[in-house]
């Protein structure tokens, strides 16, 4: 039952044409990070990033190098659509994208996230096998065919994404519309749709309208009498996130996604007219069976387990952002934050508040107000810093916070010197005040 279920061999147009797609965003995404000011904004401009804890070696190549670093990723990202290099383009675009991913959190997106995994994903199918350069230069690999797990393994993986979404979207400040109406408030100056979006009913259209479509699309999909409904909801739902929300090429990959859910059939007429259909029914047990197996398993236990770990921890996710990243929720709250950094130089015990336009920008000063991880390593900084000069220094941070409109609390003890603090990569922190 199994092997049929993984082993079966069925047509690859699907993964064909998604790969044609998914290398040409990944091209997009390169080259409109560099034409829109995002890689200035984000990698040029600061004098540092905060990167992920842990990840300290990863700073930006300095002076005007990180437009070369996405204009390579650019390339490679073309590699991938045209099926050229196919392993080494993805492997290399895989490895910049982390290397970005993890080199700053200014941005911080769960989409970036996900495209991580997609791309580590395509780096072991086969879908090059087929309207690629690779497979016209060596004919012996072509192929109009592939194992069923090729297409599961990417509708298993939306559906853990898409289950995740709606169900962080079931707490009190969704449910009441709270967060929904401080989204659309945000987008009141937007040009053209920004009075639109004050309209009553629209929260009520993000709020419910998100929870049932990330908890029912899959499935809609999957049933081939509600699939091209579910289609079209899809084009109407990804089309309102890429224009209210502007969260970059996600829309367009999630709407890629519903190739895995068509006929092959569908798939060749719509796109590619000149291949063949495979149409047998072949079950091919192939050698790396239990490679592939165990470290699937593994890897969805993980992806499954990951989601859930804030449960684990002291407070509320939204408060102490312990297990946020890394869970798919997704733009469920508003942070706002008013934040001091006092430091005490232990030999003349002078003591004064930093001027944080001397070290950050408008972005990071933002991250640094609110964001406990990042709070902690700009204290780190300050000490290192003051070291340099040969001077030996405290910081205690006064850190009043607002989730979701509601009134501003006490987020970090002022009075414990963050500078001297470890960070806690598997408990909670301990200088974090309780929400409550």
């Amino acid at each position: 039952m199994l092997n049929r279920f993984l082993f079966k061999q069925i047509d690859n147009s699907a993964l064909v044409v998604f790969r044609i797609i998914f290398g040409l965003l990944c091209f997009l995404e390169s080259v409109g990070a560099i034409f829109t000011g995002w890689v200035k904004r984000t990698l040029i401009d600061p004098d540092f990033t905060f990167n992920f804890i842990g990840f300290d070696f990863l700073q930006p190549l300095p002076g005007d190098l990180m437009y070369y670093y996405y204009f390579v990723m650019g390339i490679f990202g073309l590699g991938i659509m045209l099926g050229y290099k196919y392993r080494v383009s993805i492997i290399s675009f895989t490895l910049m994208w982390c290397g970005v991913y993890f080199m700053q959190k200014s941005s911080y997106n769960n989409h970036y996230y996900l495209l991580i995994l997609l791309c580590a994903i395509m780096a072991i199918l086969p879908a090059h096998r087929f309207a690629s350069l690779d497979a016209k230069l060596n004919p012996s690999i072509k192929s109009i065919q592939m194992p069923a797990w090729c297409k599961w393994i990417f509708v298993l993986q939306l559906f853990i994404v898409y289950t995740y979404a709606s169900v962080a979207k079931i707490y009190p400040d969704w449910l009441d519309l709270s967060t929904p109406k401080l989204l659309m408030e945000s987008k009141r100056n937007y040009p053209v749709i920004g009075s639109f979006l004050q309209n009553d009913f629209i929260p009520y259209l993000v709020a419910y309208g998100g929870i049932l479509y990330d908890g029912l699309i899959i499935p809609l999909l999957l049933w081939k009498r509600t699939r091209k409904i579910a289609f079209f909801a899809s084009i109407f739902f990804h089309m309102f996130n890429s224009i209210v929300f502007q969260v970059g090429i996600f829309p367009y990959l999630a709407l890629a996604f519903s190739l895995f859910f068509f006929e092959a059939e569908k798939i060749n007429r719509w796109f590619l007219k000149r291949k063949p259909l495979y149409t047998g029914n072949d079950v091919i047990i192939p050698s790396y069976k239990p490679l592939l197996v165990g470290v699937s398993a593994v890897y969805f236990v993980v992806q499954i387990l990951l989601p859930l770990r804030h449960h684990v921890i002291p407070d509320d996710v939204l408060w102490t952002e312990e297990g946020h990243r890394l869970s798919w929720r997704m733009m469920l709250r508003s942070k706002s934050g008013s934040t001091s950094y006092k430091i005490v130089n232990h030999t003349t015990k002078e003591s004064f508040n930093v001027n944080l336009d001397e070290y950050l920008t408008k972005k990071q000063q933002r991250l640094a107000s609110t964001k406990p991880d990042v709070i902690w390593q700009f204290s780190q900084r300050l000490k290192r810093i003051y070291k340099e000069k040969g001077q030996d220094i405290s910081v205690y941070v006064n850190c009043l916070v607002s989730v979701n409109g509601k009134p501003y609390k006490q987020l970090i003890n002022p009075e414990v010197d963050l500078a001297a603090q470890d960070w806690s990569y598997f408990s909670h922190t301990t200088w974090l005040l309780p929400s409550n």
